[in-house]
């Protein structure tokens, strides 16, 4: 791989300037339109959702298999968008050779082996979404210390963007922890039973962890049926795990206003094809990517520059 330095103005990339304007073009309209879709859901669903936090909904863009070309032209025009990756080996890749103020998030399968590598050594990693045991837990922590000297975030991001992503908590690593709501074998995340168990394990034991969530991803059937109108089981169940997370933590998200210790749970559940359900269910942060960078090219094709 070409070895390129990061750069706030200038995608790292060898195509020609008509091609990337073309390029560019195309990605910033996806993005407004799915922007756009955003707000519209939001407006619909914020009357449902008034005893909690009035927050914009966060759109983590997933940029797997997507040069980093790309990453940086969104980047470029919309410094506060988040990216989600879900292999390692791109990810650290592209996170040495695009911009620091990149929010990174690592929303795919976590291995044991690679935890400690994943919190030590990604630079910009705003949140590992995919955490569903105790042991992944712990080796997070331990590589967050590694990383930062007893936590203290050696590339913390200190501008917000208006929806709580500031600097506050960049002393610890954000985590949701992935539950399997759908009960597929071959979906990861841990029984919705487990939910209470293992975030309280989080919030006790691994002091450079900041619980910031509950994260799925639901049946595909499920998610092509979803509509604002339609409920998809999946956001139901997550939404029903969450409030029992917070009742047995004493969260203020699950008891009575003024009680608790006056923190809320987020929600990260909706992609491309059912996203604008996911809001209407009450989702604070949605994972979209092929329509915004259009469909991904093979594994085996796939390159970052």
């Amino acid at each position: 791989m070409t070895t390129l330095q990061p750069s706030d103005s200038s995608p790292p990339t060898s195509a020609p300037e008509s091609e990337m304007s073309l390029r560019t073009t195309t990605l910033l309209a996806n993005l407004s339109a799915i922007t756009a879709r955003i707000a519209s859901a939001s407006a619909n669903a914020s009357q449902t959702q008034s005893q909690r936090p009035q927050r914009p909904v966060r759109l983590v863009a997933v940029s797997k298999l997507k040069p980093a070309s790309d990453i940086q032209i969104l980047h470029h025009h919309n410094p506060a968008l988040h990216f989600g990756e879900n292999y390692l080996q791109e990810l650290l890749e592209k996170s040495k050779i695009l911009p620091r103020g990149i929010r990174w998030h690592f929303i795919g399968g976590l291995q044991s082996n690679k935890c400690v590598t994943l919190a030590r050594d990604v630079r910009g990693l705003w949140a590992v979404e995919s955490v569903d045991s105790e042991k992944k837990a712990n080796l997070l922590d331990r590589g967050w210390g590694e990383r930062s000297g007893e936590g203290v975030g050696k590339d913390a991001i200190a501008v917000g963007d208006g929806d709580g992503d500031g600097d506050a908590d960049a002393d610890r690593l954000r985590v949701f922890v992935q539950v399997n709501t759908s009960g597929e074998e071959s979906k990861s995340g841990i029984e919705p039973a487990e939910a209470v168990r293992l975030c309280r394990y989080i919030r006790e034991k691994c002091p450079r962890l900041k619980l910031q969530g509950l994260m799925t991803i639901g049946a595909i059937a499920r998610s092509k049926a979803t509509t604002p109108e339609n409920e998809n089981e999946d956001f139901v169940c997550l939404r029903e795990t969450r409030e029992r997370v917070e009742t047995e933590l004493g969260l203020l998200g699950g008891g009575v206003e003024g009680e608790g210790e006056g923190e809320w749970l987020e929600l990260s559940m909706g992609m491309s094809e059912d996203f604008e359900g996911a809001i209407a269910m009450g989702s604070n942060q949605v994972r979209v990517g092929s329509t915004i960078f259009g469909a991904r090219p093979p594994k085996g094709e796939a390159k970052v520059v």
